[in-house]
C-alpha cells in the first residue's frame, strides 16, 4: 500500500488530473467546487497496473493554503509534481518543491499537464528544460517527466507506469510495533460516530486495539477500520486509514492530533533539531525569532534558539532548539518545516534529533554541538550511549525512547556499545554512559578527598551524606562504591583506601590523657564536655569512630572495655534472672543511676533490651559483635 501527494501551482490542473486518474473528485468542499480551487486536502485512490492500491492526497496549490498543503505531505511515499505545459514553472511550484526537498521525499514523477493546450513544440521543449533545471540539486533530480492531457486521457497510462516504477523501488514501510497516525481529517458517520483519518506509520492497527490520542491523553478502543473504503481488521503501515473510535466526540480531536498505542506517544514543547535554511529566504534567521512550525499534520508557533551563532544566512545549515507554544506529539527522526509568519514564506526545515531534551542548552558550547552531531550522524551504538547519559541507569524502554532507535536495532547497538566500552551495565538491568560513570567515580573520589582534608581524624564520610552529595539513587550508589577500587566501605562509612588516620605527638598525648582518665574511673567517667575540653571535638570523634570510646548519651561516655563489661553484666543478669534494673547495675559496679540508666537506655535504643516498668528484659535485636552469646551465658 502506497501513498503519494500532488504538488504544484494552483492553476496547473492537479485536481483534474487526480479525477482523470481515479474517477474521484478530490475537491469535496462546496467552496472548492464553486471556486474551482483546492482549499483543503482531498483524497482519492486507484489500483496501479501491478495491482497495488495507491492513495493520493491532493494538496492545495494556492499560496494562501500552503499550510494545509503541509498537513498532507508528511507521510507520503512519493510526490507527483504537476507543472502546466502552457504556463511553466510558477513560484508556488518552487515552494512546493522546496518543501518536498526539506521533507526528504526523494521519489516522484513530474506530470507536465495540459500539453493539449500547447501548439508550439519549441515552447514545450523550453518548459521541459525549465523543469529539469528546477529539479537539479533537489530530491527529485532525475525524476521522470511525463506529458499528459488529463481531459483527453493522453499520457495517463504512461504516468501510472512511471509512478508504479518509482514506487516499486521504494522499500516497504517497516512495522516497528509503534503505530503513529497523524490525524488529517475528522468527521462523523451516522450510526458509527467519530472517524479520524491519516497515513499510518510505524506499526499496524487492529480492530479492538486500545489507542491514545495526543495531545490530551484521551483513550479509547478501535471499533472499526477502513482503508480505501474497504473494511479491514488490520491496517498496515503506509496505508491511508479511517479509524472509528468508540466514545470519541468530534470535538475531542482535530487535525494535528496523533493516534497511537497507550503510553507510546509523548508530547513536548522543546525539541533539538537540525535545520537547513533555504537559500530563497528573504531574510537571515535570527536567534529568538518567532516562526511557524509544521510537523506531520501538527503546527505551532515556535521560538528559535540558534545554538552556534546569532543568525543563519540564507543557504546555511545548523543546530537549534525550538520552544513550541503548544505541546505536540513528536518523535526522533520526524521532519519539520518552518515558515515565517509575516510576510508568509517557507524558510527552512530539518529533522527532530531529540524530542525531549533535558534542558535549554547553553549556546556555543562544543559539547552541545558534538551531541547534536552524534544525534544527527552517529551510529546506533553512539546514539544509544548518548541516550544513556546522566546519573541514573536507563532501562531498555527508556533507552529505546530517548535514543530514537527502533526495537529491532536495540540489541545489536547495545552489544556494540558494551563491546566498545561506550556504556556500563548496571543491575536492574540498566545502562549508563561510560563517561558519566567515570565522572561519578571522579566526583566520589573528590568528595572523599575533600572530606578527608577537612576531617583528617575521621575514618571516612557517612554513606548517606556521600550518596546525597552525589545525587544518585541507592542502587547506583551501592554499585559505584563496590566497583571503585580506590574506595573502601566500612559499616556506614566510606573512605579512600589510601586514607589513614595519623595522630601527631600532641594529639597522641591528648588521647592518652583522656583514655587514662576513663580507665582510672571506668564506672564514673568524665563527661562528654570534659572530654572535649581535653581532646577537642575532632579527636574525640576519631576515638568514637575507632571504638576506643563509646558514647551512650549526650553527656555520658565510657572506655570501650568498661562499656562492654557493663553491657555484658546487664545481659547476663537478664539471662539468669529474666530482667535487670538500673539499681542492680548501680550497686554491682559502684556507679550512679546517671550512668546505669544511660547505659540501659542506649541498649533499649539499639533494641538489645526492652523496658518493662523499671526493669529491662531481652529485646528483639541480635547481639552486636562486641557482645557474644558465650560471654552472656558465662
Amino acid at each position: 500500500m502506497r501513498v503519494i501527494a500532488t504538488a504544484g501551482h494552483v492553476d496547473h490542473g492537479k485536481s483534474t488530473l487526480v479525477h482523470s486518474l481515479t474517477g474521484i473528485d478530490p475537491d469535496r468542499l462546496a467552496e472548492e467546487k464553486a471556486r474551482s480551487l483546492t482549499i483543503d486536502l482531498g483524497y482519492a485512490w486507484l489500483t496501479l497496473p501491478d495491482g497495488e492500491p495507491l492513495g493520493i492526497i491532493d494538496v492545495p496549490g494556492h499560496r494562501d493554503f500552503i499550510e494545509n498543503m503541509l498537513a498532507g505531505v508528511g507521510g507520503i511515499d512519493a510526490a507527483l509534481l504537476v507543472v502546466a505545459a502552457d504556463e511553466g514553472v510558477m513560484p508556488q511550484t518552487r515552494e512546493h518543491l522546496a518543501i518536498l526537498d526539506l521533507l526528504g521525499i526523494d521519489a516522484g514523477v513530474v506530470a507536465l499537464t495540459r500539453v493539449d493546450l500547447v501548439d508550439d513544440p519549441e515552447w514545450l521543449e523550453l518548459v521541459q528544460e525549465e523543469v529539469l533545471e528546477l529539479l537539479q540539486g533537489t530530491v527529485l533530480a532525475g525524476a521522470a517527466l511525463v506529458p499528459v492531457a488529463a481531459t483527453e486521457g493522453t499520457g495517463l497510462n504512461a504516468l501510472l507506469g512511471s509512478l508504479a516504477e518509482v514506487l516499486n523501488r521504494r522499500p516497504a514501510r517497516e512495522d516497528f510495533g509503534q503505530p503513529r497516525l497523524p490525524v488529517d481529517r475528522v468527521f462523523t458517520m451516522s450510526g458509527f460516530g467519530t472517524v479520524v483519518t491519516g497515513t499510518l506509520a510505524g506499526g499496524a492497527l487492529h480492530s479492538g486495539d486500545e489507542v491514545e490520542l495526543q495531545p490530551g491523553q484521551w483513550r479509547g478502543r478501535i471499533r472499526g477500520l477502513q482503508s480505501y473504503q474497504q473494511k479491514v481488521s488490520t491496517a498496515l503501515p503506509g496505508s491511508r486509514v479511517a479509524v472509528n473510535i468508540g466514545g470519541l466526540a468530534k470535538t475531542d480531536v482535530a487535525r494535528g492530533h496523533m493516534l497511537g498505542k497507550p503510553g507510546q506517544l509523548r508530547t513536548t514543547a522543546l525539541v533539538d533539531a537540525s535545520v537547513r535554511y533555504l537559500a530563497s529566504a528573504s531574510h537571515p534567521l535570527r536567534h529568538n525569532a518567532e516562526v511557524k512550525f509544521f510537523c506531520g499534520t501538527s503546527e505551532a508557533v515556535a521560538r528559535v534558539r540558534l545554538l552556534e551563532s546569532d543568525e543563519l544566512a540564507p543557504g546555511d545549515s545548523g543546530w537549534l532548539q525550538l520552544r513550541l507554544a503548544d505541546e505536540l506529539p513528536l518523535s526522533h527522526g520526524d521532519r519539520y518545516i518552518l515558515r515565517r509568519p509575516s510576510p508568509a514564506e517557507t524558510i527552512g526545515g530539518g529533522v527532530i534529533l531529540d524530542p525531549l531534551p533535558r534542558r535549554h542548552w547553553k549556546r556555543g558550547q562544543a559539547r552541545v554541538l558534538q551531541r547534536m552531531r552524534v544525534l544527527a550522524e552517529g551510529s546506533p551504538a553512539q546514539r544509544l550511549a548518548l541516550a544513556a547519559g546522566g546519573k541514573s541507569p536507563k532501562s531498555k524502554t527508556a533507552l529505546l525512547h530517548d535514543s530514537g532507535l527502533k526495537f529491532q536495532e536495540f540489541d545489536s547497538a547495545l552489544a556494540v556499545a558494551l563491546e566498545q566500552g561506550m556504556i556500563v551495565a548496571l543491575p536492574g538491568p540498566g545502562w549508563l554512559a561510560r563517561d558519566d560513570w567515570r565522572a561519578l567515580e571522579q566526583q566520589q573520589r573528590q568528595l572523599l578527598a575533600d572530606f578527608h582534608s577537612a576531617w583528617p581524624l575521621r575514618r571516612g564520610m557517612p554513606r548517606e551524606a556521600l550518596r546525597s552529595q552525589l545525587g544518585i539513587v541507592a542502587g547506583t550508589f551501592n554499585v559505584l562504591t563496590e566497583r571503585d577500587g580506590q574506595v573502601a566501605v566500612e559499616d556506614e562509612v566510606v573512605r579512600l583506601r589510601r586514607h589513614e588516620i595519623r595522630l601527631n605527638a600532641r594529639q597522641r598525648e591528648q588521647a592518652e590523657r583522656l583514655l587514662g582518665l576513663l580507665r582510672n574511673a571506668p564506672y564514673t567517667p568524665p563527661s562528654w564536655s570534659e572530654a572535649v575540653a581535653i581532646t577537642g571535638e575532632e579527636l574525640l570523634g576519631s576515638l568514637l569512630e575507632s571504638g576506643e570510646v563509646v558514647r551512650v548519651a549526650p553527656e555520658v561516655i565510657f572506655d570501650r572495655d568498661a562499656w562492654r563489661e557493663l553491657a555484658q553484666a546487664a545481659l547476663q543478669t537478664i539471662a539468669r534472672e529474666g530482667s535487670v534494673t538500673a539499681g542492680e547495675l548501680r550497686d554491682r559496679f559502684g556507679t550512679s543511676r546517671k550512668y546505669s540508666i544511660a547505659l540501659l537506655e542506649s541498649l533499649d535504643e539499639a533494641r538489645i533490651t526492652r523496658r518493662e516498668g523499671d526493669a529491662r528484659v531481652r529485646g528483639p535485636a541480635p547481639l552486636p559483635q562486641e557482645l557474644t552469646s558465650d560471654q552472656i551465658r558465662s
